[in-house]
């Protein structure tokens, strides 16, 4: 028997037409957040392909807010990779040479870790830049995080059977022994990640159909990472193009500009 799908699934023809409406989405959320009471705009963002795709939609979606309003956008990253800023795996480093030139948030509103520094104290540091940042949350509540999903189900550095998985202390974890190059990594945790307002998982291709029907619609004696992100208070969106939500039978909804 089918779990009940979590959170709302929406399915793009097209993985153009999927980064066009997320980019929309960022931007309202945005509008929506620096229209109220706290006046700032939390995003956490995770590498891969959403780089390119925010790259390519984000600047004109945003551009509405102009410098005044992107100076009140705070942006974080889920997880990032120990290595300098200027090595292709650096998520920041991809994102500040394809998005951040194009989108003036300032930077010192711009959140990284310190790649200099060995892995549990660059995780230390990322925390505590974080605390500051986040001032009066016990625990940073970001107003949209963006995540990917591996096609082991991984989310952030968060990996299947990994014992980050248990960490409930801590808001930013190292690891030394990650699965997927380069091995030593930050990565927010899974409070962290629940404590958001909004969560979106973008999935695209068919590589990764399979494990997205494991993971919305199969109930798993040991979840999968990704499987976790249930946000306590938040809304929870899965952004998927049509070959990725291929094998689904649950319901969504689908979207097309055609």
């Amino acid at each position: 028997m089918a779990a009940p799908a979590p959170g709302l699934i929406s399915v793009f023809s097209s993985p153009q037409e999927l980064g066009a409406s997320l980019a929309q989405l960022v931007a309202q959320r945005a509008a929506c957040c620096l229209a109220g009471a706290r006046a700032r705009f939390a995003l956490g963002l995770s590498g891969g392909s959403l780089v390119s795709m925010l790259a390519r939609e984000l600047p004109a979606a945003a551009a509405p807010a102009g410098p005044a309003g992107l100076a009140r956008w705070t942006l974080g990253f889920c997880d990032e990779r120990l290595v300098p800023f200027e090595h292709a795996e650096s998520t920041y480093g991809l994102y500040r040479a394809h998005l951040l030139s194009r989108l003036p948030i300032p930077d010192s509103q711009v959140i990284t870790i310190n790649p200099e520094l060995p892995v549990e104290e660059a995780a230390e540091d990322y925390a505590k830049k974080l605390r500051q940042a986040f001032q009066g949350d016990s625990i940073p509540v970001f107003d949209l995080l963006i995540l990917g999903v591996g096609p082991d189900g991984h989310t952030c550095s968060l990996f299947p059977d990994h014992p980050l998985l248990q960490e409930r202390e801590k808001i930013v974890a190292p690891i030394s022994d990650s699965p997927k190059p380069p091995p030593q990594r930050v990565t927010l945790t899974l409070p962290v990640l629940n404590a958001a307002r909004t969560v979106i998982f973008v999935a695209t291709g068919e590589g990764k159909a399979a494990v997205l029907k494991r993971i919305l619609e199969e109930k798993e004696e040991n979840p999968l990472p990704a499987a976790l992100v249930q946000p306590h208070t938040g809304k929870l969106c899965w952004f998927l193009d049509e070959a990725a939500a291929q094998l689904l039978t649950v319901p969504f909804e689908k979207h097309s500009t055609l």
